[in-house]
């Protein structure tokens, strides 16, 4: 017991490390062509698979903690003031102070807590007799890649056809890998599978509760910082979560299931029997 508290101590310091120097480095983004996919809570959902979601939830804070100190400090974009109390207060009064609170922290505390969660779910509707279960499981994860690809073709192709070469790429994608799932039905592919919805729950939930906040919390004062419309805000927070959103919670699910698989060679998800 003393040594399994020992280890987790040790996860727990190096996952906070990592998160740290993420942050802080170009390493917490990773170029696709035309966007940068962030990458931070990915140490995150990690921790929060192996360590509980009680120290998953600590991670969450931390990497709350340095989008804070990132954006007070560095405050590269206009919209900055979003995710550090100091700056909105300077904006829009004392309530930016816990509005932006509640952004910067909130949703990357969930990220810690949430895919662990997920995980258990997926994992034991996997285990079950119903057969069903893994039908509709791999299809979800078809879709969600058909989704993402679709999304990202499109706006990389400018011409006309960018929405129909996008389609037909994810739908392709999408029904190879409801096969290659379907076909390999066994019990590695099972938590692979789980793994990856982890990381995509874990990715969505960053994107979701962040660009929700935005626009409930401080719609007006985000569409000036951007010098747009504020009927307009709504149509920028949907083309960041069709697209950012999804390619992010997408390369999430791949990073999550290779590291994770390898991980649990040493290490079980915490608190699941197989």
């Amino acid at each position: 017991m003393k040594n399994e508290k020992t280890y987790e101590l040790v996860l727990t310091a190096l996952f906070t490390a990592i998160i740290v120097i993420m942050a802080f480095t170009p390493l917490g983004y990773i170029p696709l062509v035309v966007i940068n996919a962030t990458v931070i809570h990915i140490p995150v959902i990690l921790g929060a698979l192996f360590l509980g979601p009680k120290k998953g939830a600590f991670l969450g804070f931390v990497f709350g903690l340095t989008s804070f100190i990132n954006n007070t400090f560095k405050a590269v974009t206009a919209s900055a003031f979003v995710f550090s109390p100091v700056l909105a207060a300077n904006v829009v009064g004392v309530s930016g102070v816990f509005k932006s609170m509640y952004i910067c922290f909130v949703p990357r505390i969930l990220v810690g807590i949430i895919p662990y969660f997920v995980y258990i779910l997926i994992r034991n509707l996997l285990k079950s007799e119903q057969k069903v279960w893994r039908v509709v499981i791999n299809a979800a994860v078809s879709l969600i890649l058909f989704i993402s690809i679709r999304a990202f073709v499109s706006n990389l192709v400018e011409s006309g056809n960018g929405a129909l070469i996008g389609t037909i790429t994810g739908l392709a994608v999408g029904i190879i890998l409801f096969i290659v799932l379907t076909i390999t039905a066994h019990k590695k592919a099972s938590s692979s599978v789980a793994l990856a919805y982890a990381g995509l729950s874990g990715a969505f939930t960053n994107t979701l509760f962040v660009m929700s906040g935005i626009y409930i919390l401080y719609k007006d004062a985000y569409a000036n910082a951007l010098g747009i419309a504020g009927d307009a805000v709504i149509d920028v927070i949907m083309g960041i979560i069709s697209f950012n959103g999804i390619v992010e919670a997408v390369v999430a699910a791949i990073l999550i299931a290779g590291i994770g698989l390898a991980l649990m060679q040493v290490k079980p998800i915490k608190g699941f029997k197989e």
